[in-house]
């Protein structure tokens, strides 16, 4: 009963006439960065953070979600008819739907990717819904050093689960960690690593980074390459799935949303991971493995629903430890803080309105992003057949702004500038970009935390094993740590990056 008088409280807050309207600029916008590639809801989100200063905290987090899971969603659209993922987590998708699209099934595979991203949105929101709240209990007997343990939890999964080198993971985890130290020591108010740069006093900025790297970086990349686009079909028919298409592509779908939800609450790429997982699996389950990547429904509905419960139920760990577990969850993060908001348990307890209110505005954001986007298939249709250099000059105008609006403040349009070719290079060079901002944000909070559970401690570092929760996440770490460093399991993991790249 508890439950559903919670869900009362937060669709009466998402079906607000001003909430309804963010959340549909919101999905509105995260389907236009999904469709188009060369700017990904990390860079937008960054961009849009200046705009929602004005805005109640609800109606901004309720829009910056929305963008979220509206890339998520557009990202097949792309995916399907230009077999150029317009998101990282659509990439499986292409495998099959761009194939559904070259035999004249374009308007199936759009909409079998719509219905199971809806299908997969609701069990996720109804999962978020029932979790968050023990979640959020059990985080209040946290102390510092149990939030210590779990950070490094944290970052330890979101290095294993990064692509490529563990190296190459752990390098970058470090760098952003450094880079979070920038700026006044809160303890003794001195100033470190700031280069003698008075500007660099209160430390980098989330945004200069987070558009940087994934902005700024990701046009280099795509002026580089030069990508040339073909769309398909000009106009696209059929877009409701007949009911042998129903049967075929349901149990992937409930597969599919069940592997998303879990490792969507995992550190480091849980959406991209989800589906590329549901992929594999259902390849495995398949009596014809051979069917796939020649047009095989399920090869769209596994991966889109994983995709989607992924990208919803990343906000658990945001929402009940105020821990992120991938570089838009950090940007959600920011937002809180600028509306004066703290992440972590007590935010059900003091914004009960802001909790569930954005938990119910997930389910109104998936049914807006199905009865809108179908209809404006053939708008997203004309748009794709649009050249990039066309398109880059705006997105840079734009970055730019946004940038320089947070803090009205030059020199983060530089440091933007300089993270976008360290983004660029970063990619050259193989290195995810998401460990970085993940360690940046949360390197702050680990050294406030080891501080305080020193303090606390006097200075004895006993407390980190003596606590049973902190001791219990270590050795989960250690676990972990072990576990991927075995040749067998190291092989494997190598292996599955590489087919999924």
């Amino acid at each position: 009963m508890e439950l559903l008088s919670n869900l009362q409280l937060g669709f009466g807050v998402a079906l607000a006439g001003t909430n309804i309207l963010y959340c549909f600029i919101g999905v509105l916008l995260g389907t236009l960065i999904g469709v188009l590639p060369g700017i990904g809801p990390v860079a937008t989100i960054a961009m849009l953070l200046p705009a929602t200063f004005v805005l109640p905290p609800v109606s901004a987090l309720i829009m910056l979600a929305g963008i979220y899971y509206g890339a998520s969603y557009g990202g097949s659209t792309t995916a399907i008819l230009v077999n150029l993922p317009g998101e990282v987590s659509s990439v499986v998708t292409c495998l099959d739907g761009h194939q559904m699209a070259k035999q004249g099934h374009a308007g199936k595979a759009l909409g079998v990717a719509a219905l199971a991203s809806f299908f997969a949105g609701t069990v996720a929101t109804l999962l978020i819904a029932a979790f968050a709240p023990p979640l959020a209990e059990l985080a209040l007997k946290f102390g510092p050093a149990d939030y210590f343990s779990l950070m490094v939890l944290g970052l330890l999964a979101a290095v294993v689960l990064a692509h490529g080198s563990l190296i190459k993971a752990v390098a970058m985890i470090i760098l952003g960690l450094l880079v979070g130290l920038i700026g006044t020591d809160v303890n003794s108010g001195v100033a470190r690593y700031n280069f003698g740069l008075p500007e660099l006093i209160d430390g980098v900025g989330i945004g200069p980074i987070a558009m940087g790297v994934f902005g700024f970086g990701e046009i280099i990349r795509n002026l580089e390459h030069g990508q040339k686009r073909e769309v398909v079909a000009s106009r696209v028919t059929g877009l409701w799935p007949n009911w042998q298409d129903i049967q075929q592509s349901t149990w992937p779908t409930i597969r599919g949303t069940i592997l998303g939800s879990f490792l969507g609450i995992l550190p480091g790429g849980g959406p991209v991971l989800g589906s590329f997982s549901a992929y594999t699996l259902e390849k495995k389950l398949a009596k014809d493995p051979s069917r796939f990547g020649k047009g095989a429904i399920e090869g769209v509905a596994a991966p889109e629903s994983a995709n989607n419960a992924g990208a919803q139920t990343s906000f658990i760990p945001l929402l009940t430890l105020g821990i992120p577990p991938n570089p838009v969850m950090a940007l959600m993060i920011g937002a809180m803080m600028i509306h004066g908001i703290q992440p972590g348990p007590q935010i059900m307890t003091a914004k009960p309105d802001l909790f569930w209110g954005m938990i119910a505005s997930m389910w109104v954001g998936n049914f807006l992003l199905v009865v809108l986007n179908l209809p404006l298939i053939g708008m997203w249709v004309k748009l794709l057949s649009l050249e990039y250099r066309f398109l880059y000059p705006a997105i840079l105008l734009f970055c730019c702004i946004g940038v320089y609006s947070i803090n009205n403040a030059w020199m983060d349009v530089l440091l933007a500038a300089g993270f976008g070719f360290i983004g660029y290079l970063f990619g050259k060079l193989d290195c995810e970009a998401a460990p970085l901002l993940l360690g940046f944000v949360l390197g702050p909070m680990m050294e406030e935390n080891l501080r305080r559970a020193l303090l606390l401690s006097r200075g004895d570092p006993a407390v980190f094993v003596t606590r049973p929760i902190s001791a219990t996440l270590l050795v989960i770490s250690v676990i972990l740590l072990v576990i991927v460093l075995m040749p067998a399991i190291r092989q494997k993991r190598e292996e599955a990056f590489v087919e999924e790249s």
